[in-house]
């Protein structure tokens, strides 16, 4: 199995990215499924090293990667999870960050596993449950990842009422730092990133 990938970037999609490993004159270019995070931090040119998780099926073998050890845990324990696979996996760390799912999960906040794309209400309740006790519990300050989430839910709204995306609001969402906890601070630095 491939566990790690290790190249320049050649290409840059929405939630993949195209990586050359190899030599220049006889190289592979691998595409890699990654959180939107992931694929956004990244430009054409840059070295990377993710960690992988290679999925296999009958007609097609597919490469999913993340920066960090402990993304790619979450993607594993959340594939063990009946009726979420790869893609929604995908989309639950593209949404929410690690340690917001661990918070959701600690919590039994089937409501905030819920904003993912793709998940809807009994599933979200099946992550919550089946992975109580299998995710250790975030670290730092948890009162303000909570007040972070709630102010995020007002924020989406607003976003989605002024025509962003669900897609484009969480992007600019996973950007702002975890410190800045209010609705109004977490909107106005949302919308910096749209050049508003």
């Amino acid at each position: 199995m491939i566990r790690q990938v290790r190249g320049t970037v050649s290409a840059v999609g929405v939630n993949f990215l195209i990586i050359e490993v190899g030599h220049a004159d006889a190289g592979i270019g691998l595409r890699v499924f990654t959180p939107e995070p992931t694929s956004a931090r990244f430009r054409t040119g840059d070295n990377l090293s993710l960690h992988t998780y290679l999925q296999v099926r009958e007609n097609e073998l597919s490469l999913y990667g993340f920066e960090e050890p402990d993304e790619l845990a979450i993607f594993e324990l959340l594939l063990g999870v009946s009726g979420v696979g790869p893609k929604v996996a995908l989309a639950a760390l593209s949404t929410l960050t690690p340690d917001a799912l661990r918070l959701a999960v600690a919590n039994e906040e089937p409501a905030v596993v819920a904003r993912v794309p793709g998940i809807g209400k009994r599933t979200a309740e099946k992550v919550v449950v089946e992975l109580k006790d299998k995710l250790e519990p975030a670290e730092g300050e948890l009162a303000g990842l909570a007040t972070a989430l709630d102010a995020d839910a007002e924020v989406m709204e607003a976003l989605t009422g002024l025509g962003y995306s669900v897609v484009e609001a969480q992007r600019a969402l996973q950007q702002i730092p975890p410190d800045v906890t209010g609705v109004e601070d977490r909107l106005r630095m949302a919308l910096v990133q749209f050049g508003e």
